[in-house]
């Protein structure tokens, strides 16, 4: 890699709405870029991140059809977890079937997924539940939701790399509860029934993440600014990520290692940064390892991009640049037709 990629020009959807899948539940989709372009699925982490639209800018607007959605409960997809949502409907098998309902209603038969973080995660169970509509994969951040993962980050193993922020994560726990499972604790709090716990709750867990995200804090780079005190988005972010980490995300453990055969055939591009803390570039190791292990002759092998100064975020200059290579790369293969 020569020179560092910037993002695509901004764009504005041209077709937008809310699809009823069930169960109460309206998703928030929209689409940009061309119409008649190779279909594209940005797949948001968290979970419970939702989407913006500088998320649109990864892929080249002339030669792909951008398609966005908001998973149950966040972003602008209703009942919001502020609103009310059941987080009883909420879960990996609800949201990959959501997937599936969605690109039912768009009339497409086969798509590229792009994922980072949660959003590797939900990529990687969909693919595995409906190998034959997806084109390839871009995968960022790779979070295979084993219970040392979770580990790891909630319950101390980041605490040695960023200690004052750890201090701030603990603040809300009760005294009592700082020796015990950190996530079973926070649960606890973040379905208080005093909004003033939860909330709390939630500012301090969404903190985390976002002090932890960037190898360079945002604050310190000139064209960032701190992230903006949003308690919708922090509720969401925290409550909805909290209840799929308290179920092991709803996932066997090890599961999309153990079923990675099932996607083998599939074209795949995985982005990681070396210094990421929130996910460990040990995730994606693992998943390339056994990807490529279950490759057979004339199938392609996944490539696997550490990026060697970046932390977990999907902005940061050197993955970016490698994301939207990975884009331009599958598209290149895709006939666009003018009218």
């Amino acid at each position: 890699m020569t020179s560092v990629r910037d993002l695509y020009p901004a764009i504005e959807p041209y077709n937008s709405g809310h699809l009823n899948v069930g169960e109460g539940q309206l998703i928030y989709w929209e689409c940009s870029g061309n119409p008649d372009g190779k279909p594209a699925v940005f797949v948001h982490g968290g979970p419970g991140g939702g989407t913006n639209a500088e998320q649109r800018r990864f892929f080249d607007p002339e030669r792909y059809r951008i398609i966005l959605f908001d998973q149950r409960g966040c972003g602008q997809s209703r009942p919001h977890i502020q609103d009310g949502a059941d987080l009883s409907v909420n879960t990996t098998d609800h949201l990959i079937a959501d997937m599936e309902a969605l690109r039912d209603f768009l009339g497409v038969d086969r798509w590229l997924v792009f994922g980072g973080s949660w959003g590797s995660t939900l990529g990687l169970a969909y693919a595995q539940a409906h190998p034959d509509r997806v084109t390839e994969l871009v995968l960022r951040g790779i979070f295979l939701l084993r219970r040392d993962e979770i580990d790891w980050y909630y319950n101390g193993g980041a605490a040695h790399l960023y200690p004052d922020e750890w201090e701030d994560y603990l603040a809300p726990i009760p005294d009592d509860d700082l020796d015990g499972d950190l996530v079973d604790a926070y649960h606890r709090l973040l379905t208080s029934d005093d909004r003033d716990v939860a909330m709390a709750a939630a500012r301090a867990w969404t903190g985390w993440e976002q002090a932890t995200s960037y190898l360079i804090p945002k604050s310190l780079v000139p064209e960032h600014s701190p992230e903006p005190d949003d308690p919708r988005f922090d509720l969401a972010f925290a409550s909805i990520e909290n209840h799929y980490f308290v179920n092991n995300g709803f996932l066997r453990e090890a599961q999309l290692l153990e079923n990675i055969s099932r996607i083998a055939h599939i074209p795949a591009v995985i982005v990681h940064g070396r210094y990421d803390v929130v996910c460990p570039v040990a995730n994606a190791w693992d998943l390339h390892r056994a990807w490529t292990a279950a490759c057979v002759d004339g199938q392609p092998r996944p490539q696997l991009h550490i990026v060697p100064d970046a932390g977990h975020a999907s902005f940061e200059p050197g993955i970016r640049s490698r994301l939207i290579e990975a884009t331009d790369v599958f598209a290149a293969g895709f006939d666009v037709v003018a009218d």
